[in-house]
Parts: structure tokens; sequence; C-alpha cells
């Protein structure tokens, strides 16, 4: 008799994006769509792709349920009936199309895309038929949620959200407010203006409802606005949890609180959870031994080199470097144990492991059969590398304090030795400490009051600390000679400037140069110059080394410096083996198409050697035998220390295999993320937040989740109530769904009858050619206005949007079929390389547009600038176009969207020169200094967008006296992010370091953002018509600014009589 699977029914909770019909909620629980009567009861399962699917809502008859899901390789639009079957693919463009709405009439859909923006800081609206065929763009500019009006003649919809971040109590411009737009007239209006979240409309009746969080406890609650009072009310009142992704159907509106469903009754108002269950394996959280190679974060070599150390998704490996086997030390899942080192003498295994709640100092018996001790009862805390002394006894280490340490095996104590002033995790991850042949003296690196770094020797046994070097010049990377002789650093000390092409800017990279202080006044210099002579051999009492003294002369040692031979150019991390001095040679800037390589220095031939090329890190094993690298392409493994090393043999990681149990390795991911903010949060009292009190709330919701994107969801919910910008998580160990490219021709689609025809090709500025449409290529007979019939030889249906012919095309050559009329028997061959994207090309364009638009207005005068971050690439945007435009009488800097990046002075700097002199010539223009400078008007466009870097940017052109900020108030985030320790699953939480404090010593105002001098709110109805008010505001202001002010250069006197 065969017995039927059994699988457990549960009660469910942690039930995302719930949606209402009649008779049926449906939501998204474990990733996938289910649907249950809205009195509760046993849910059935719809859908079961790869990837999270998001957003179900029932066709206004119920019948059907439209989402998004990836079934095909990318986040589209599905239509699935109520009852179950195949779900039907509708959107096919490579852009996140995310699911809105129905039509009231229920025969079209609306979804939210980036797909035409241009750019990915803001989405618009879209109507599709749930048969599939061609999208229509709605004439509202910028567009993330909404909701139809009965009638279908307006939409109620927000032009930002934030629903999706995880920032609580935001105030900031970013926040988002109700509007309501006609269709027909493009009229529009406003039913929201307090200072708080307002997001997620609803319409129904006569009344709109939404998610707010402007009421006492600032959660987000379900509110409603009455059209006709124009009364607005707060319906829920959720002190502990916010409400989440609220939906309404015919005559209830159903919502997310604390992991709870809930339905609340239109008529009455009132609410009571909804009891479901789900008939369900929970895949999720079966234990499974799984393969950990793709989650390696550190590694470490035996003394002899024989064998590895591997960190692997929170547990420690040893690795054969040839022959033997793999074993898991550890056997921890749900413990995090990290950085793992092996002692000189082969006898212990230490490495940091958060066991007992906090990451203590453990070390393994190699030789009592792998027993384990807890040595240190340090608490908060993160540590990093740890350093063995030769001796065995002595463990070096530094921790998020950049504090520098000292456990002393055989005394049972931690010794503090310095901190640092500067580091940040970079910096203390990268921290690294050498200790002296006799284990008496450990060096190391710390910042000095210059910002440079500076050399440092700690001397264990009078427990004092000396400067060595001065920190005239930045010195790091200090490792000392085995024989006692040399402690080796690299110095910052090469001054060979490059020169910008776009104006006289400089830099000085490759500066860095490998040196060798002499420890005693006797030593000689390593290069010093050598005489042949006999060696006599002494004879020996014994064959057995006797351990040296290693005595250092303090004083003087800076001036006994040496620099050695290799060229200066990029190095780090130094080791040292007898005669050899070991270190990794990065490509010198500018020479990209290099590898990086594991060099040596020989110090008898005085000669550079390389061991092996494209390393990325390396450890040395005690010996000075064998290195451990860490390759960029060919894997992991271990290599002598000679000259001309190839990898043939990896180290074989994919046999590292550990049981992963996710409900104990989701606790400790989410106690980490904890624990990270709070000890490396800028603030230590977090912001006033009983952050003990978060972990308790947060860590009982944690209980009911059932997937890895749960969990990330419980993180977010944890770190967003710091009420701090760049609190960020995600990654980690998800179902991944598969990728599909798309191929793109770079035009706008029209539809013509039964085919399709090229709208419009796009176009950036004639000399943008980073990127342009195949159909603008020199030769290409297509114009626009023409069929395009058939890609690769397949008709174009418009049954399907056309996007749907070119998947997988992505960068490919295809054939296309293109005719003035709609025939195949007379279309002409048209062979060109499709993009992979199109939003470079549209986003061109819409710069060119805007630059177009400022140069007819103000007759060529005034320049127009538009920069999209503050990190490289909108740096580069700001060069070429300032270059192209700085002899304009007058410059528009747009920085509205500007996603941030890095701290933008040099921004400021570059347009805030002022002529210092002119030099006369004979023939042509006299010259202004600087060359690269704009001296006209100036005026800076913002937005609510526009933040971190696209805060800052405003804030210093302000500050700098540049000129007017004209729009809307910015983003306002401005508390920075260094880095954190990874997730044991490589997932990730960002922790905010630092904050931006003014000259007066007053905060940057963190969640309110830079308000402008000239507000000009976003108009709907302007935008909708073409209008951009926010830049004719600033083109008047700079026509008014010129008119007679024109900055004129200054005629020289009369030439002299010499």
């Amino acid at each position: 008799m065969e017995i039927p699977e059994v699988k457990a029914q549960v009660n469910a909770r942690m039930l995302r994006h719930p949606d209402v019909s009649q008779t049926q909620i449906c939501f998204v629980y474990a990733g996938d769509i289910w649907v249950v009567p809205k009195e509760g009861g046993t849910a059935v399962k719809l859908s079961s792709p790869k990837g999270e699917e998001s957003f179900p809502r029932f066709s206004p008859d119920g019948s059907q349920i439209a989402f998004s899901g990836n079934y095909n390789g990318n986040t589209d639009v599905f239509v699935v009936s109520s009852t179950g079957g195949l779900a039907k693919r509708v959107t096919y463009h490579g852009s996140t199309d995310r699911m809105v709405d129905w039509h009231p009439e229920g025969e079209r859909i609306l979804f939210a895309s980036t797909r035409r923006s241009g750019r990915q800081r803001f989405s618009q609206f879209y109507l599709i038929s749930p048969a599939g065929g061609m999208a229509e763009r709605l004439p509202i500019a910028y567009a993330e949620f909404g909701s139809f009006s009965p009638d279908g003649k307006q939409i109620a919809f927000t032009d930002r959200s934030r629903v999706f971040r995880t920032w609580k109590r935001y105030r900031g411009g970013w926040a988002a407010d109700i509007l309501l737009f006609n269709l027909e007239d493009y009229s529009s209006s406003k039913i929201t203006s307090k200072a708080s979240n307002d997001e997620l409309p609803m319409w129904h009746g006569n009344k709109v409802y939404f998610l707010s969080d402007q009421g006492p406890a600032q959660r987000y609650n379900i509110w409603v606005h009455d059209l006709h009072t124009q009364q607005t009310s707060q319906l829920t009142r959720f002190k502990d949890f916010d409400v989440h992704f609220p939906s309404i159907g015919p005559e209830e509106l159903v919502f997310e609180a604390g992991g709870n469903l809930y339905l609340m009754n239109l008529a009455s108002q009132e609410y009571k959870e909804v009891k479901i269950n789900v008939v369900t394996d929970q895949q999720f959280l079966v234990p499974r031994t799984e393969s950990v190679e793709k989650y390696v974060q550190n590694m470490n070599i035996s003394p002899d080199g024989k064998r590895a150390l591997v960190e692997a998704r929170g547990e420690i490996f040893s690795l054969p470097a040839e022959e033997g086997y793999v074993k898991n030390l550890t056997h921890s899942s749900g413990t995090a144990e990290r950085f793992p080192a092996w002692s000189p003498d082969g006898k212990f295994i230490a490495y940091w492991s958060d066991a007992s709640g906090e990451y203590e100092l453990t070390i393994m018996d190699v030789q009592k059969n792998e027993s384990v001790s807890k040595v240190t009862s340090l608490g908060p805390g993160f540590r990093y590398h740890l350093f063995w002394s030769p001796d065995s006894k002595k463990l070096a280490f530094v921790d998020q304090t950049s504090r520098i340490k000292i456990f002393d095996r055989e005394k049972n104590r931690i010794q503090e030795v310095d901190q640092g002033l500067w580091m940040m995790y970079g910096g203390q991850y990268d921290f690294s400490a050498s200790w002296s042949a006799d284990s008496r003296w450990l060096a190391y690196a710390r910042g000095l009051d210059n910002q440079h770094n500076g050399i440092f020797l700690y001397d264990v046994q009078n427990q004092s600390r000396h400067q060595v070097t001065s920190g005239f010049y930045n010195a790091n990377n200090p490792v000392f000679d085995p024989e006692g002789n040399y402690l080796y650093v690299t110095t910052d000390n090469h001054l060979n400037p490059i020169y910008g092409n776009f104006d006289y800017s400089f830099v000085y990279p490759n500066s860095t140069h490998l040196a060798a202080i002499c420890l005693r006044k006797e030593v000689l210099s390593p290069l010093a110059p050598k005489n042949d002579e006999v060696r006599v051999e002494k004879e020996e009492e014994n064959d057995k080394e006797e351990k040296k003294e290693v005595t250092i002369d303090l004083e003087g040692l800076e001036e006994r410096m040496v620099i050695l031979p290799p060229q200066p150019g990029n190095y780090s991390r130094l080791r040292a083996a007898k005669g050899k001095l070991t270190y990794l040679h990065f490509p010198n800037t500018g020479a990209s198409e290099e590898k990086s390589a594991l060099k040596y220095f020989d110090l008898e031939k005085r000669k550079e050697q390389t061991v092996i090329q494209g390393v990325d890190a390396y450890e040395l094993s005690a010996d000075g035998k064998k290195v451990l690298v860490f390759k960029q392409e060919d894997n992991s493994g271990i290599v002598s220390l000679e000259a001309g090393q190839k990898l043939e043999k990896p180290l074989p990681l994919q046999e590292m295999k550990m049981v992963v149990d996710p409900k104990a390795e989701w606790k400790q991911i989410f106690t980490e993320g904890w624990r990270l903010e709070r000890d490396y949060f800028y603030d230590k009292n977090m912001h006033g937040v009983d952050w003990s009190a978060m972990r308790e709330r947060y860590g009982k919701l944690l209980e009911d989740a059932v997937t890895r994107w749960d969990v990330n969801f419980v993180l977010g919910e944890l770190i967003g109530e710091l009420n701090a910008s760049h609190t960020y998580r995600g990654g980690g160990d998800t179902e991944q769904a598969s990728k599909q490219n798309v191929g793109y021709l770079g035009i706008d689609w029209d539809i013509s009858g039964e085919h399709y025809r090229i709208g419009k090709i796009i176009k950036g500025a004639a000399w943008d050619a980073e990127v342009r449409s195949p159909l603008a290529m020199p030769g290409v007979d297509v114009k626009e206005g023409d069929y395009i019939l058939a890609v690769n030889g397949v008709p174009l249906s418009i049954e399907f949007e056309p996007y749907h012919a070119f998947q997988g095309l992505g960068e490919k050559v295809v054939e296309l079929l293109v005719n003035e009329k709609p025939e195949l028997a007379t279309a002409r061959k048209v062979i060109v390389k499709t993009l992979n994207s199109e939003t470079r090309l549209r986003h061109l364009a819409w710069i060119e547009a805007k630059r177009q638009k400022v140069e007819e207005a103000s007759g060529g005068k005034i320049g127009y600038i538009y920069v999209r971050s503050t990190g490289i690439d909108g740096q580069n945007e700001l060069v070429r176009q300032f270059a192209g435009q700085r002899h304009k009488e007058g410059l528009v800097i747009d920085e509205r969207f500007n996603n941030g990046g890095q701290i933008p002075d040099r921004f400021i700097e570059l347009l805030n020169r002022k002529p210092l002199a002119y030099w006369a010539v004979r023939d042509g223009k006299d010259w202004v200094w600087p060359p690269t400078a704009n001296f006209g008007p100036k005026a800076m466009l913002i937005n609510g967008w526009s933040g971190s870097g696209g805060d800052a940017f405003p804030d210093y052109f302000r500050k700098a006296g540049l000129g007017p900020l004209i729009g809307s108030r910015t983003w306002g985030g401005l508390i920075g992010i260094s880095g954190a320790p990874s997730l044991i699953d490589g997932g990730s939480v960002t922790v905010p370091t630092f904050r931006m404090y003014n000259p007066d010593g007053t905060w940057f105002k963190e969640g309110h953002g830079v308000e402008p001098d000239i507000e000009v709110p976003e108009d709907p109805t302007q935008l909708a018509l073409g209008n951009d008010l926010q830049l004719e505001k600033a083109i008047d202001y700079i026509m008014e600014k010129l008119n007679g002010n024109e900055y004129k250069s200054p005629k020289h006197s009369s030439y002299e009589a010499r």
C-alpha cells in the first residue's frame, strides 16, 4: 500500500502584499501567491516560480489575479485565474514591471516601470490589456502607486514612494503625498500636505484610503480622506508595528501589521485578524547539507603550508594543500566563527566565535582532539584578524573601536596597546600587525593628527609605545625581518603628478615605495656596497638555532630608513621570510590592463621576482616557505615562495560542506545585524531608541519567518527604527530566479493597425557617441514612421509587447524586416546590433532636451549641466558638460534625482573658481586663469529625489554663495556609511558610521533635507503638458542677473615702452 506524502498545515504569518475580492484574499507567503476565503481558513497556492512574487491584485470581478513575478528571466506582470491554472505573461520589457492596480472596467492593468524613465530614481504608469499587447504610458511624469476613481477618469497616486525603505519617522523631501490626477484634462490636486509619509492610495466611492505615519505614534496606519467633506481621519492605531501594504476590495480593506493579516469592513471601519493556514512542506526551513565555497570570507595557512584554514558561512574548515580530506572543524550552523589563525607552532587554531552571544576569542587545541576553549569575556564588540606571536603565546588584534589589543595566552589577560584615530571598517579589516622574532615587539600603523599613518612599536616587556615614523609621509604595512635586522614598511614619498586633459588639476598616484628601517645603528643598509670575501664556517656546538633577542635602537629609526629598488607604485600586505620581502603589487593607476601580482624582493640578489600573477590577497606560512594565494580567476591555493609559480592544484573549496539549519542561521543573522548597529552606529545612544527593546520586539517577529526574504524584511523593520539614512539590508542566501536579457533598438514603439512601427528614434546630443540607438547608426536605412515587421525572420505580433521578439537578444546582431508600409513582401532587411539597455540612451536624450530648452530660451547665453550623482559617473557628467559650456555667460546646474556617491567638495571647487589673472597674447584671445572656469551667475535645481551626496552638493553650493537653490526640498540623508562586516550567508546590513555637521557645530538637518531658496514644487499638470517650471524659473533668474551685468574680461593697459 502506497502512503501519500503528508504536508504540514501551518498557521501562517508574515503574509505580504494582500488583496481582497468579494469572496477571497490573496497574498504572498514564502515568496509565492496564495488565495484563501476572506473569512480565513486553509489557503491554496497559485504560483511557484523561483524568486519572489509580489503585489497580487484581483480583477474587479475577482476572477483573475495579476501580479509581478519571474517565470522567464525578468520581473514582469502575469495574470492567473483566481481558481488556479497557467499564469499568462503580460509584459516583456527587461525593466521590473510592478503590478499596481486594475482599471475599474477590468480590461486593463496598471503597472509601474522605469522602462522609459531614463533613470532608476522614478517610475511611470502604464496600462496594458491582461491579454497582452502594447502598453500605453499615462501622462504622469513620476508615478509609483495609484488607484483609479470608480469611473476610471481620475487616479489617486504618489509621485514618489518610501514603502520599501527602511527609515521610519522620515520627514524629508522624498516623503510622499497623495495626489489626484484627471486623465482627461490633466488637472491635478493634492489631498495630503502634512510633514508625513502618505502612501498607497486606495480609491473607494467618494473616499480615498491611504497609509500614513502622521499620527502621534508616527507608525504607518490606515487613514481616510473624504473627497466631499475634505476631512481626513485615522482608522487604525497600531503603536508597536507599522501597517504594511494595504489593499482595497468591494467591501473591505486588507492589510498586514506585526506579521498578522487584518480585514477591515469599510462600512463599519472595524477590523479583525484573519487566521490563515497553509498546507506546505516548509522547504526553506528544512536543514540541509550544502556546499559553501561561494561563502568564503577569510583564509589562513598552517605553519608548514600543508593545509589552509577557510572561514565559510560561519564555519572553519581545514583543507589540504595537495592530498587529504576536507574537515569542518566547527559544525555550528547558527553560530559565526570568524578570522581563523593557526599558531606558528602548529598546536592551536584561534578564531572569534559568537557562540556566547558576543564575539569571544576561542582557541582550538589541535593536539587534544580539537578541544575548544573560550578564553575571553570581552562582551559587546566586533574583532578582526588575529596575529600570533612567533612563540605562539600571544595574539594581537584590532576591534571595531580601532583599539589595538594583545591577548596573552599564558597570563589569560588582555593588554590594550593603542587606538587608531581615523580607521573605519576598511582600515580595521585591513589592519595588520607584525611581531619581532623574539615576540617582544609589536609593529603596526595607525593614524596621526595630520591624517597620515605612522609606524609604531609596542614593547610588550616594558609596556611602552614608540613612534617610528614622524608622519611627514604616509607609512604603512610594517613587518619585521625574521632575522631581527630590519623593519620593512611602505612609504608614500614618491611625487610624480599626472595632469588632467580637461583642466590643469593634478593627482599623485603610484606614490608608494618599499623601504627597510635598520633596527640598530650598527646594522648595515640592505643596499650597502658589497665586497666578495671568503666565508669561514664556524663550528656550532649543536644544530639547534638559538632564539636571539631582538634589540632595537629606538632613537633615529626613521633616519635609518632605506628605499628599496622596486619602482614606486601601489603596494600592500608586506610579509617577510628569511632574506625575502613579500608584497602585493597592484596595477599602477592608469595601467588597468595589468594584473595584480604577488612578488618578493630578494635581499641577497637585490632583485624583484614575481611569484604568481592575478592575486588579490595572500598569507605567508610561519616557516616562510609557502604562500596561500587568493586568485581572481583560478580559485585559491598554496604555492612555494619561489619565482614563476602556477596554481596547478587549487584548494578543494567545493568539498567544504556543512549542515545549514535555516532557523538557527536566521537567528544568528538577525542578532548579528542588531549587534552591528549597536557596535558601529555613529551615535552610541542609538538616536535615543531603546535598542534592546527593538531586539526583543522584532526578534519575536523573526520567529514567523519562513524565507530569507522574510529575514531581510524583519532586519529592515529593525534598523528602520534608528530613524537614520543609509540603513539598508539585502542579499543573503535567497532563492534566485533566472535572468534573461532583452534586446532594444533605442526607440519608442507605436502601433498602427495590426503592426508595430517606429514612433521615435531616441537620440542624445550629436556629440554623445557613448551610446546611440542602433537605428541611428551611420548607414542604417531606417526612419521614424517605418514599420518593423519581423525580427530574425519571426513576424512581430501586436498580441504581445514588441519586446517579446527580443528576448535573449541583448547586444546581439539581429535582422529586421523594415518597410514604409505594413507589407512583408516588399520589406528590406536591416542588420543591427541591439542594446541590452536603453536607460543611458534615454538619460542622455533627456539631458539634451533640457540643454536645448535652456539654449533656446536664453538665446545661447546660458549653459545647462546635469549632474546625476556625486560618484564617478556624476563627476564625469559635470566635467564633460562643464568643459563644453564654460564659455557661457551663466549656468544652470541641475542635480534633481541626484543619487549621491562621494562628498562633492571638488564639484564645488570647480564651480567656484574665481579669475586670478589674464595673460595677454599677440594673436588670438587673451587667456584667463584659471582657464577651466565660469565666472557668470549660476543656479541649482534640486528636488526630493536628490539625496546623500545629492544633499551635500546643494548645501555646499549655498555655503559657497554660488547662487540660489530652486525647486523642492531634498531627501535629507547625510549620515554616511563606510562599510560593515558581511553576514555569514553573504547578506548585508549597512551601518551609518558618520554624520555631517556644520562649521558652527549644528547638525545638518537629517531627515529634513536642504530647503530651496526659491520653492517651485513638482506640478503633475505642468509636467504632463511638457512644462518644467523649475527649469524655467532658473532660466528667468539667470537672465535677470545677466541683464546688463554680464561678466566681461578686463582690457589690459597700454603696452609699455620697456
